[in-house]
């Protein structure tokens, strides 16, 4: 019996095996798609909270964040801004329609030049405006 648990230990091991080298394989080749646009099967809604650092004034963070080159970077070409709203005693509120594969891109431009002045936190959605109306229709 201890035989049988150990060839199932093995193949359990190097199925896993197989899986993280495919899932690394798959990652370190799959790039972001620089150029590429959203679309019905590939856009997600990205709601962005830009926490201001309420220590320090806000010429400082505004300074901070010319320097870090903040409105240069961000939003990246070709990401769509859906709306970009400061909320008083938070910050600013940003939500971006964007292809999946450009998530990581997004955050990169975050970390590297809104950091220092912003905390951020990051909400992944999705468009549900026309399956909610149309829920709401069929009930009536």
């Amino acid at each position: 019996m201890g035989r049988g648990i150990g060839s199932l230990m093995a193949i359990v091991m190097a199925a896993g095996a197989s899986t993280f080298s495919s899932a690394t394989a798959a990652q370190t080749a799959t790039a972001p798609a620089e150029n590429a646009a959203p679309t019905a099967d590939n856009a997600v809604l990205l709601t962005i909270f830009l926490k201001h650092d309420q220590s320090r004034p806000l010429s400082d963070l505004n300074a901070q964040l010319e320097r870090q080159g903040f409105y240069k970077a961000f939003p990246p070409p070709g990401i769509e801004v859906v709306s970009w709203y400061i909320m008083m005693g938070i910050g600013q509120v940003v939500t971006l329609r964007l292809p999946a594969p450009r998530l990581r891109e997004v955050n990169r431009v975050l970390e590297n030049t809104a950091w220092g002045s912003y905390r951020t936190e990051f909400y992944p959605t999705y468009d549900y405006k026309a399956i909610g109306i149309g829920q709401h229709d069929n009930a009536q």
